[in-house]
């Protein structure tokens, strides 16, 4: 029996899936990779936020790589943050309020990366735009870094971590939010939620096979997709958030237990009610607030060289 998402997800939520869908035409599914891209970025333009009083941001290249810096002077760590849209739709611009908030309430200087996006760049470009983009990071400084990053930039995370394993820096934690990392398309959350709103098991589809440009041997790289690694020890601190009607929730649970399994410190929170893409709600929604306060806090704490308080409804490993 399929979910009864009237009853699991409230009003307010509703209020954001809804306004979410009035941004894409009934024959969306239709529309070219430019088109996608138009309507998402004109969508996230909506729902942006403004940036605090006293973050300050500047634009600036590494190399042919686009990044974003938000400061309000200095911290105890820096955050490195890459953006959610699959690997095809998003840029410096769609997250832009999320990583000034980030940085005002943690205190913390962010860079947003804006990785190569599918289909033009196919995997691995986006990994190769992480890894340097961590270079600069730790060569501005020797101060902790966090990663963080929404849906596909929460993979990025992860697949950063296995692209650094045996590397002398690592990061200090890193922060999973909502992530796709690799897992089938037939885990008990996909099958449940294969037509949940926000995002669907044939979207799950559609964007894994784009971000490899069909070549779904490249799955199978760990950098790709995280949880198809030989082993699961040797991770930075982790802390994964996902949503409760998300098709994606098994693979961030898999990735806690497997982290847990193998010695590390990890912990999942499973947001109840909450879909794919909530981030956006955070100013709208009340469960969609009190879970970026969650993020908010597990970075400050990973940060800060600490573990992330025990939250209410968590289901936690490693500690």
């Amino acid at each position: 029996m399929p979910p009864d998402y009237a009853t699991l997800i409230d009003t307010e939520t509703w209020a954001f899936i809804e306004r979410t869908g009035s941004f894409y035409p009934p024959d969306a599914v239709d529309l070219t990779i430019a088109e996608q891209r138009l309507v998402y970025d004109r969508m996230c333009a909506a729902f942006h936020a403004g940036r605090p009083e006293g973050v300050r941001v500047s634009d600036r290249m590494i190399g042919a790589l686009p990044l974003r810096d938000y400061s309000t002077g200095g911290g105890a760590a820096r955050v490195l943050y890459f953006h959610g849209g699959g690997f095809v739709v998003g840029g410096l611009d769609s997250h832009d309020d999320v990583c000034a908030e980030i940085c005002a309430r943690t205190g913390f200087d962010v860079t947003a990366v804006d990785y190569r996006l599918a289909p033009e760049h196919v995997f691995p470009a986006d990994i190769e735009d992480a890894v340097t983009a961590w270079r600069d990071m730790v060569s501005r400084g020797e101060g902790p870094v966090v990663l963080a990053g929404d849906s596909a930039g929460g993979a990025l995370c992860a697949g950063l971590c296995e692209a650094l394993r045996g590397e002398d820096r690592q990061p200090a934690g890193q922060v999973l939010i909502y992530p796709g990392l690799g897992l089938d398309l037939d885990t008990d959350s996909m099958r449940t939620h294969a037509e949940a709103p926000m995002l669907t098991r044939a979207d799950c589809r559609f964007y894994r096979g784009i971000r490899v440009g069909g070549d779904m041997a490249k799955l199978n790289d760990p950098r790709c997709s995280p949880m198809r690694a030989g082993g699961f020890a040797g991770l930075p601190p982790s802390f994964v958030v996902t949503a409760e009607c998300d098709p994606l929730a098994d693979d961030g649970r898999h990735y806690v237990e497997a982290i847990a399994a193998a010695g590390g410190r990890a912990e999942l929170v499973c947001e109840p009610g909450l879909v794919h893409g909530y981030l956006r709600a955070r100013h709208s929604v009340g469960r969609a607030r009190d879970s970026f306060t969650r993020i908010v806090t597990a970075i400050a704490a990973l940060g800060a060289g600490q573990w992330p308080a025990d939250q209410a409804g968590s289901a936690s490993g490693g500690r």
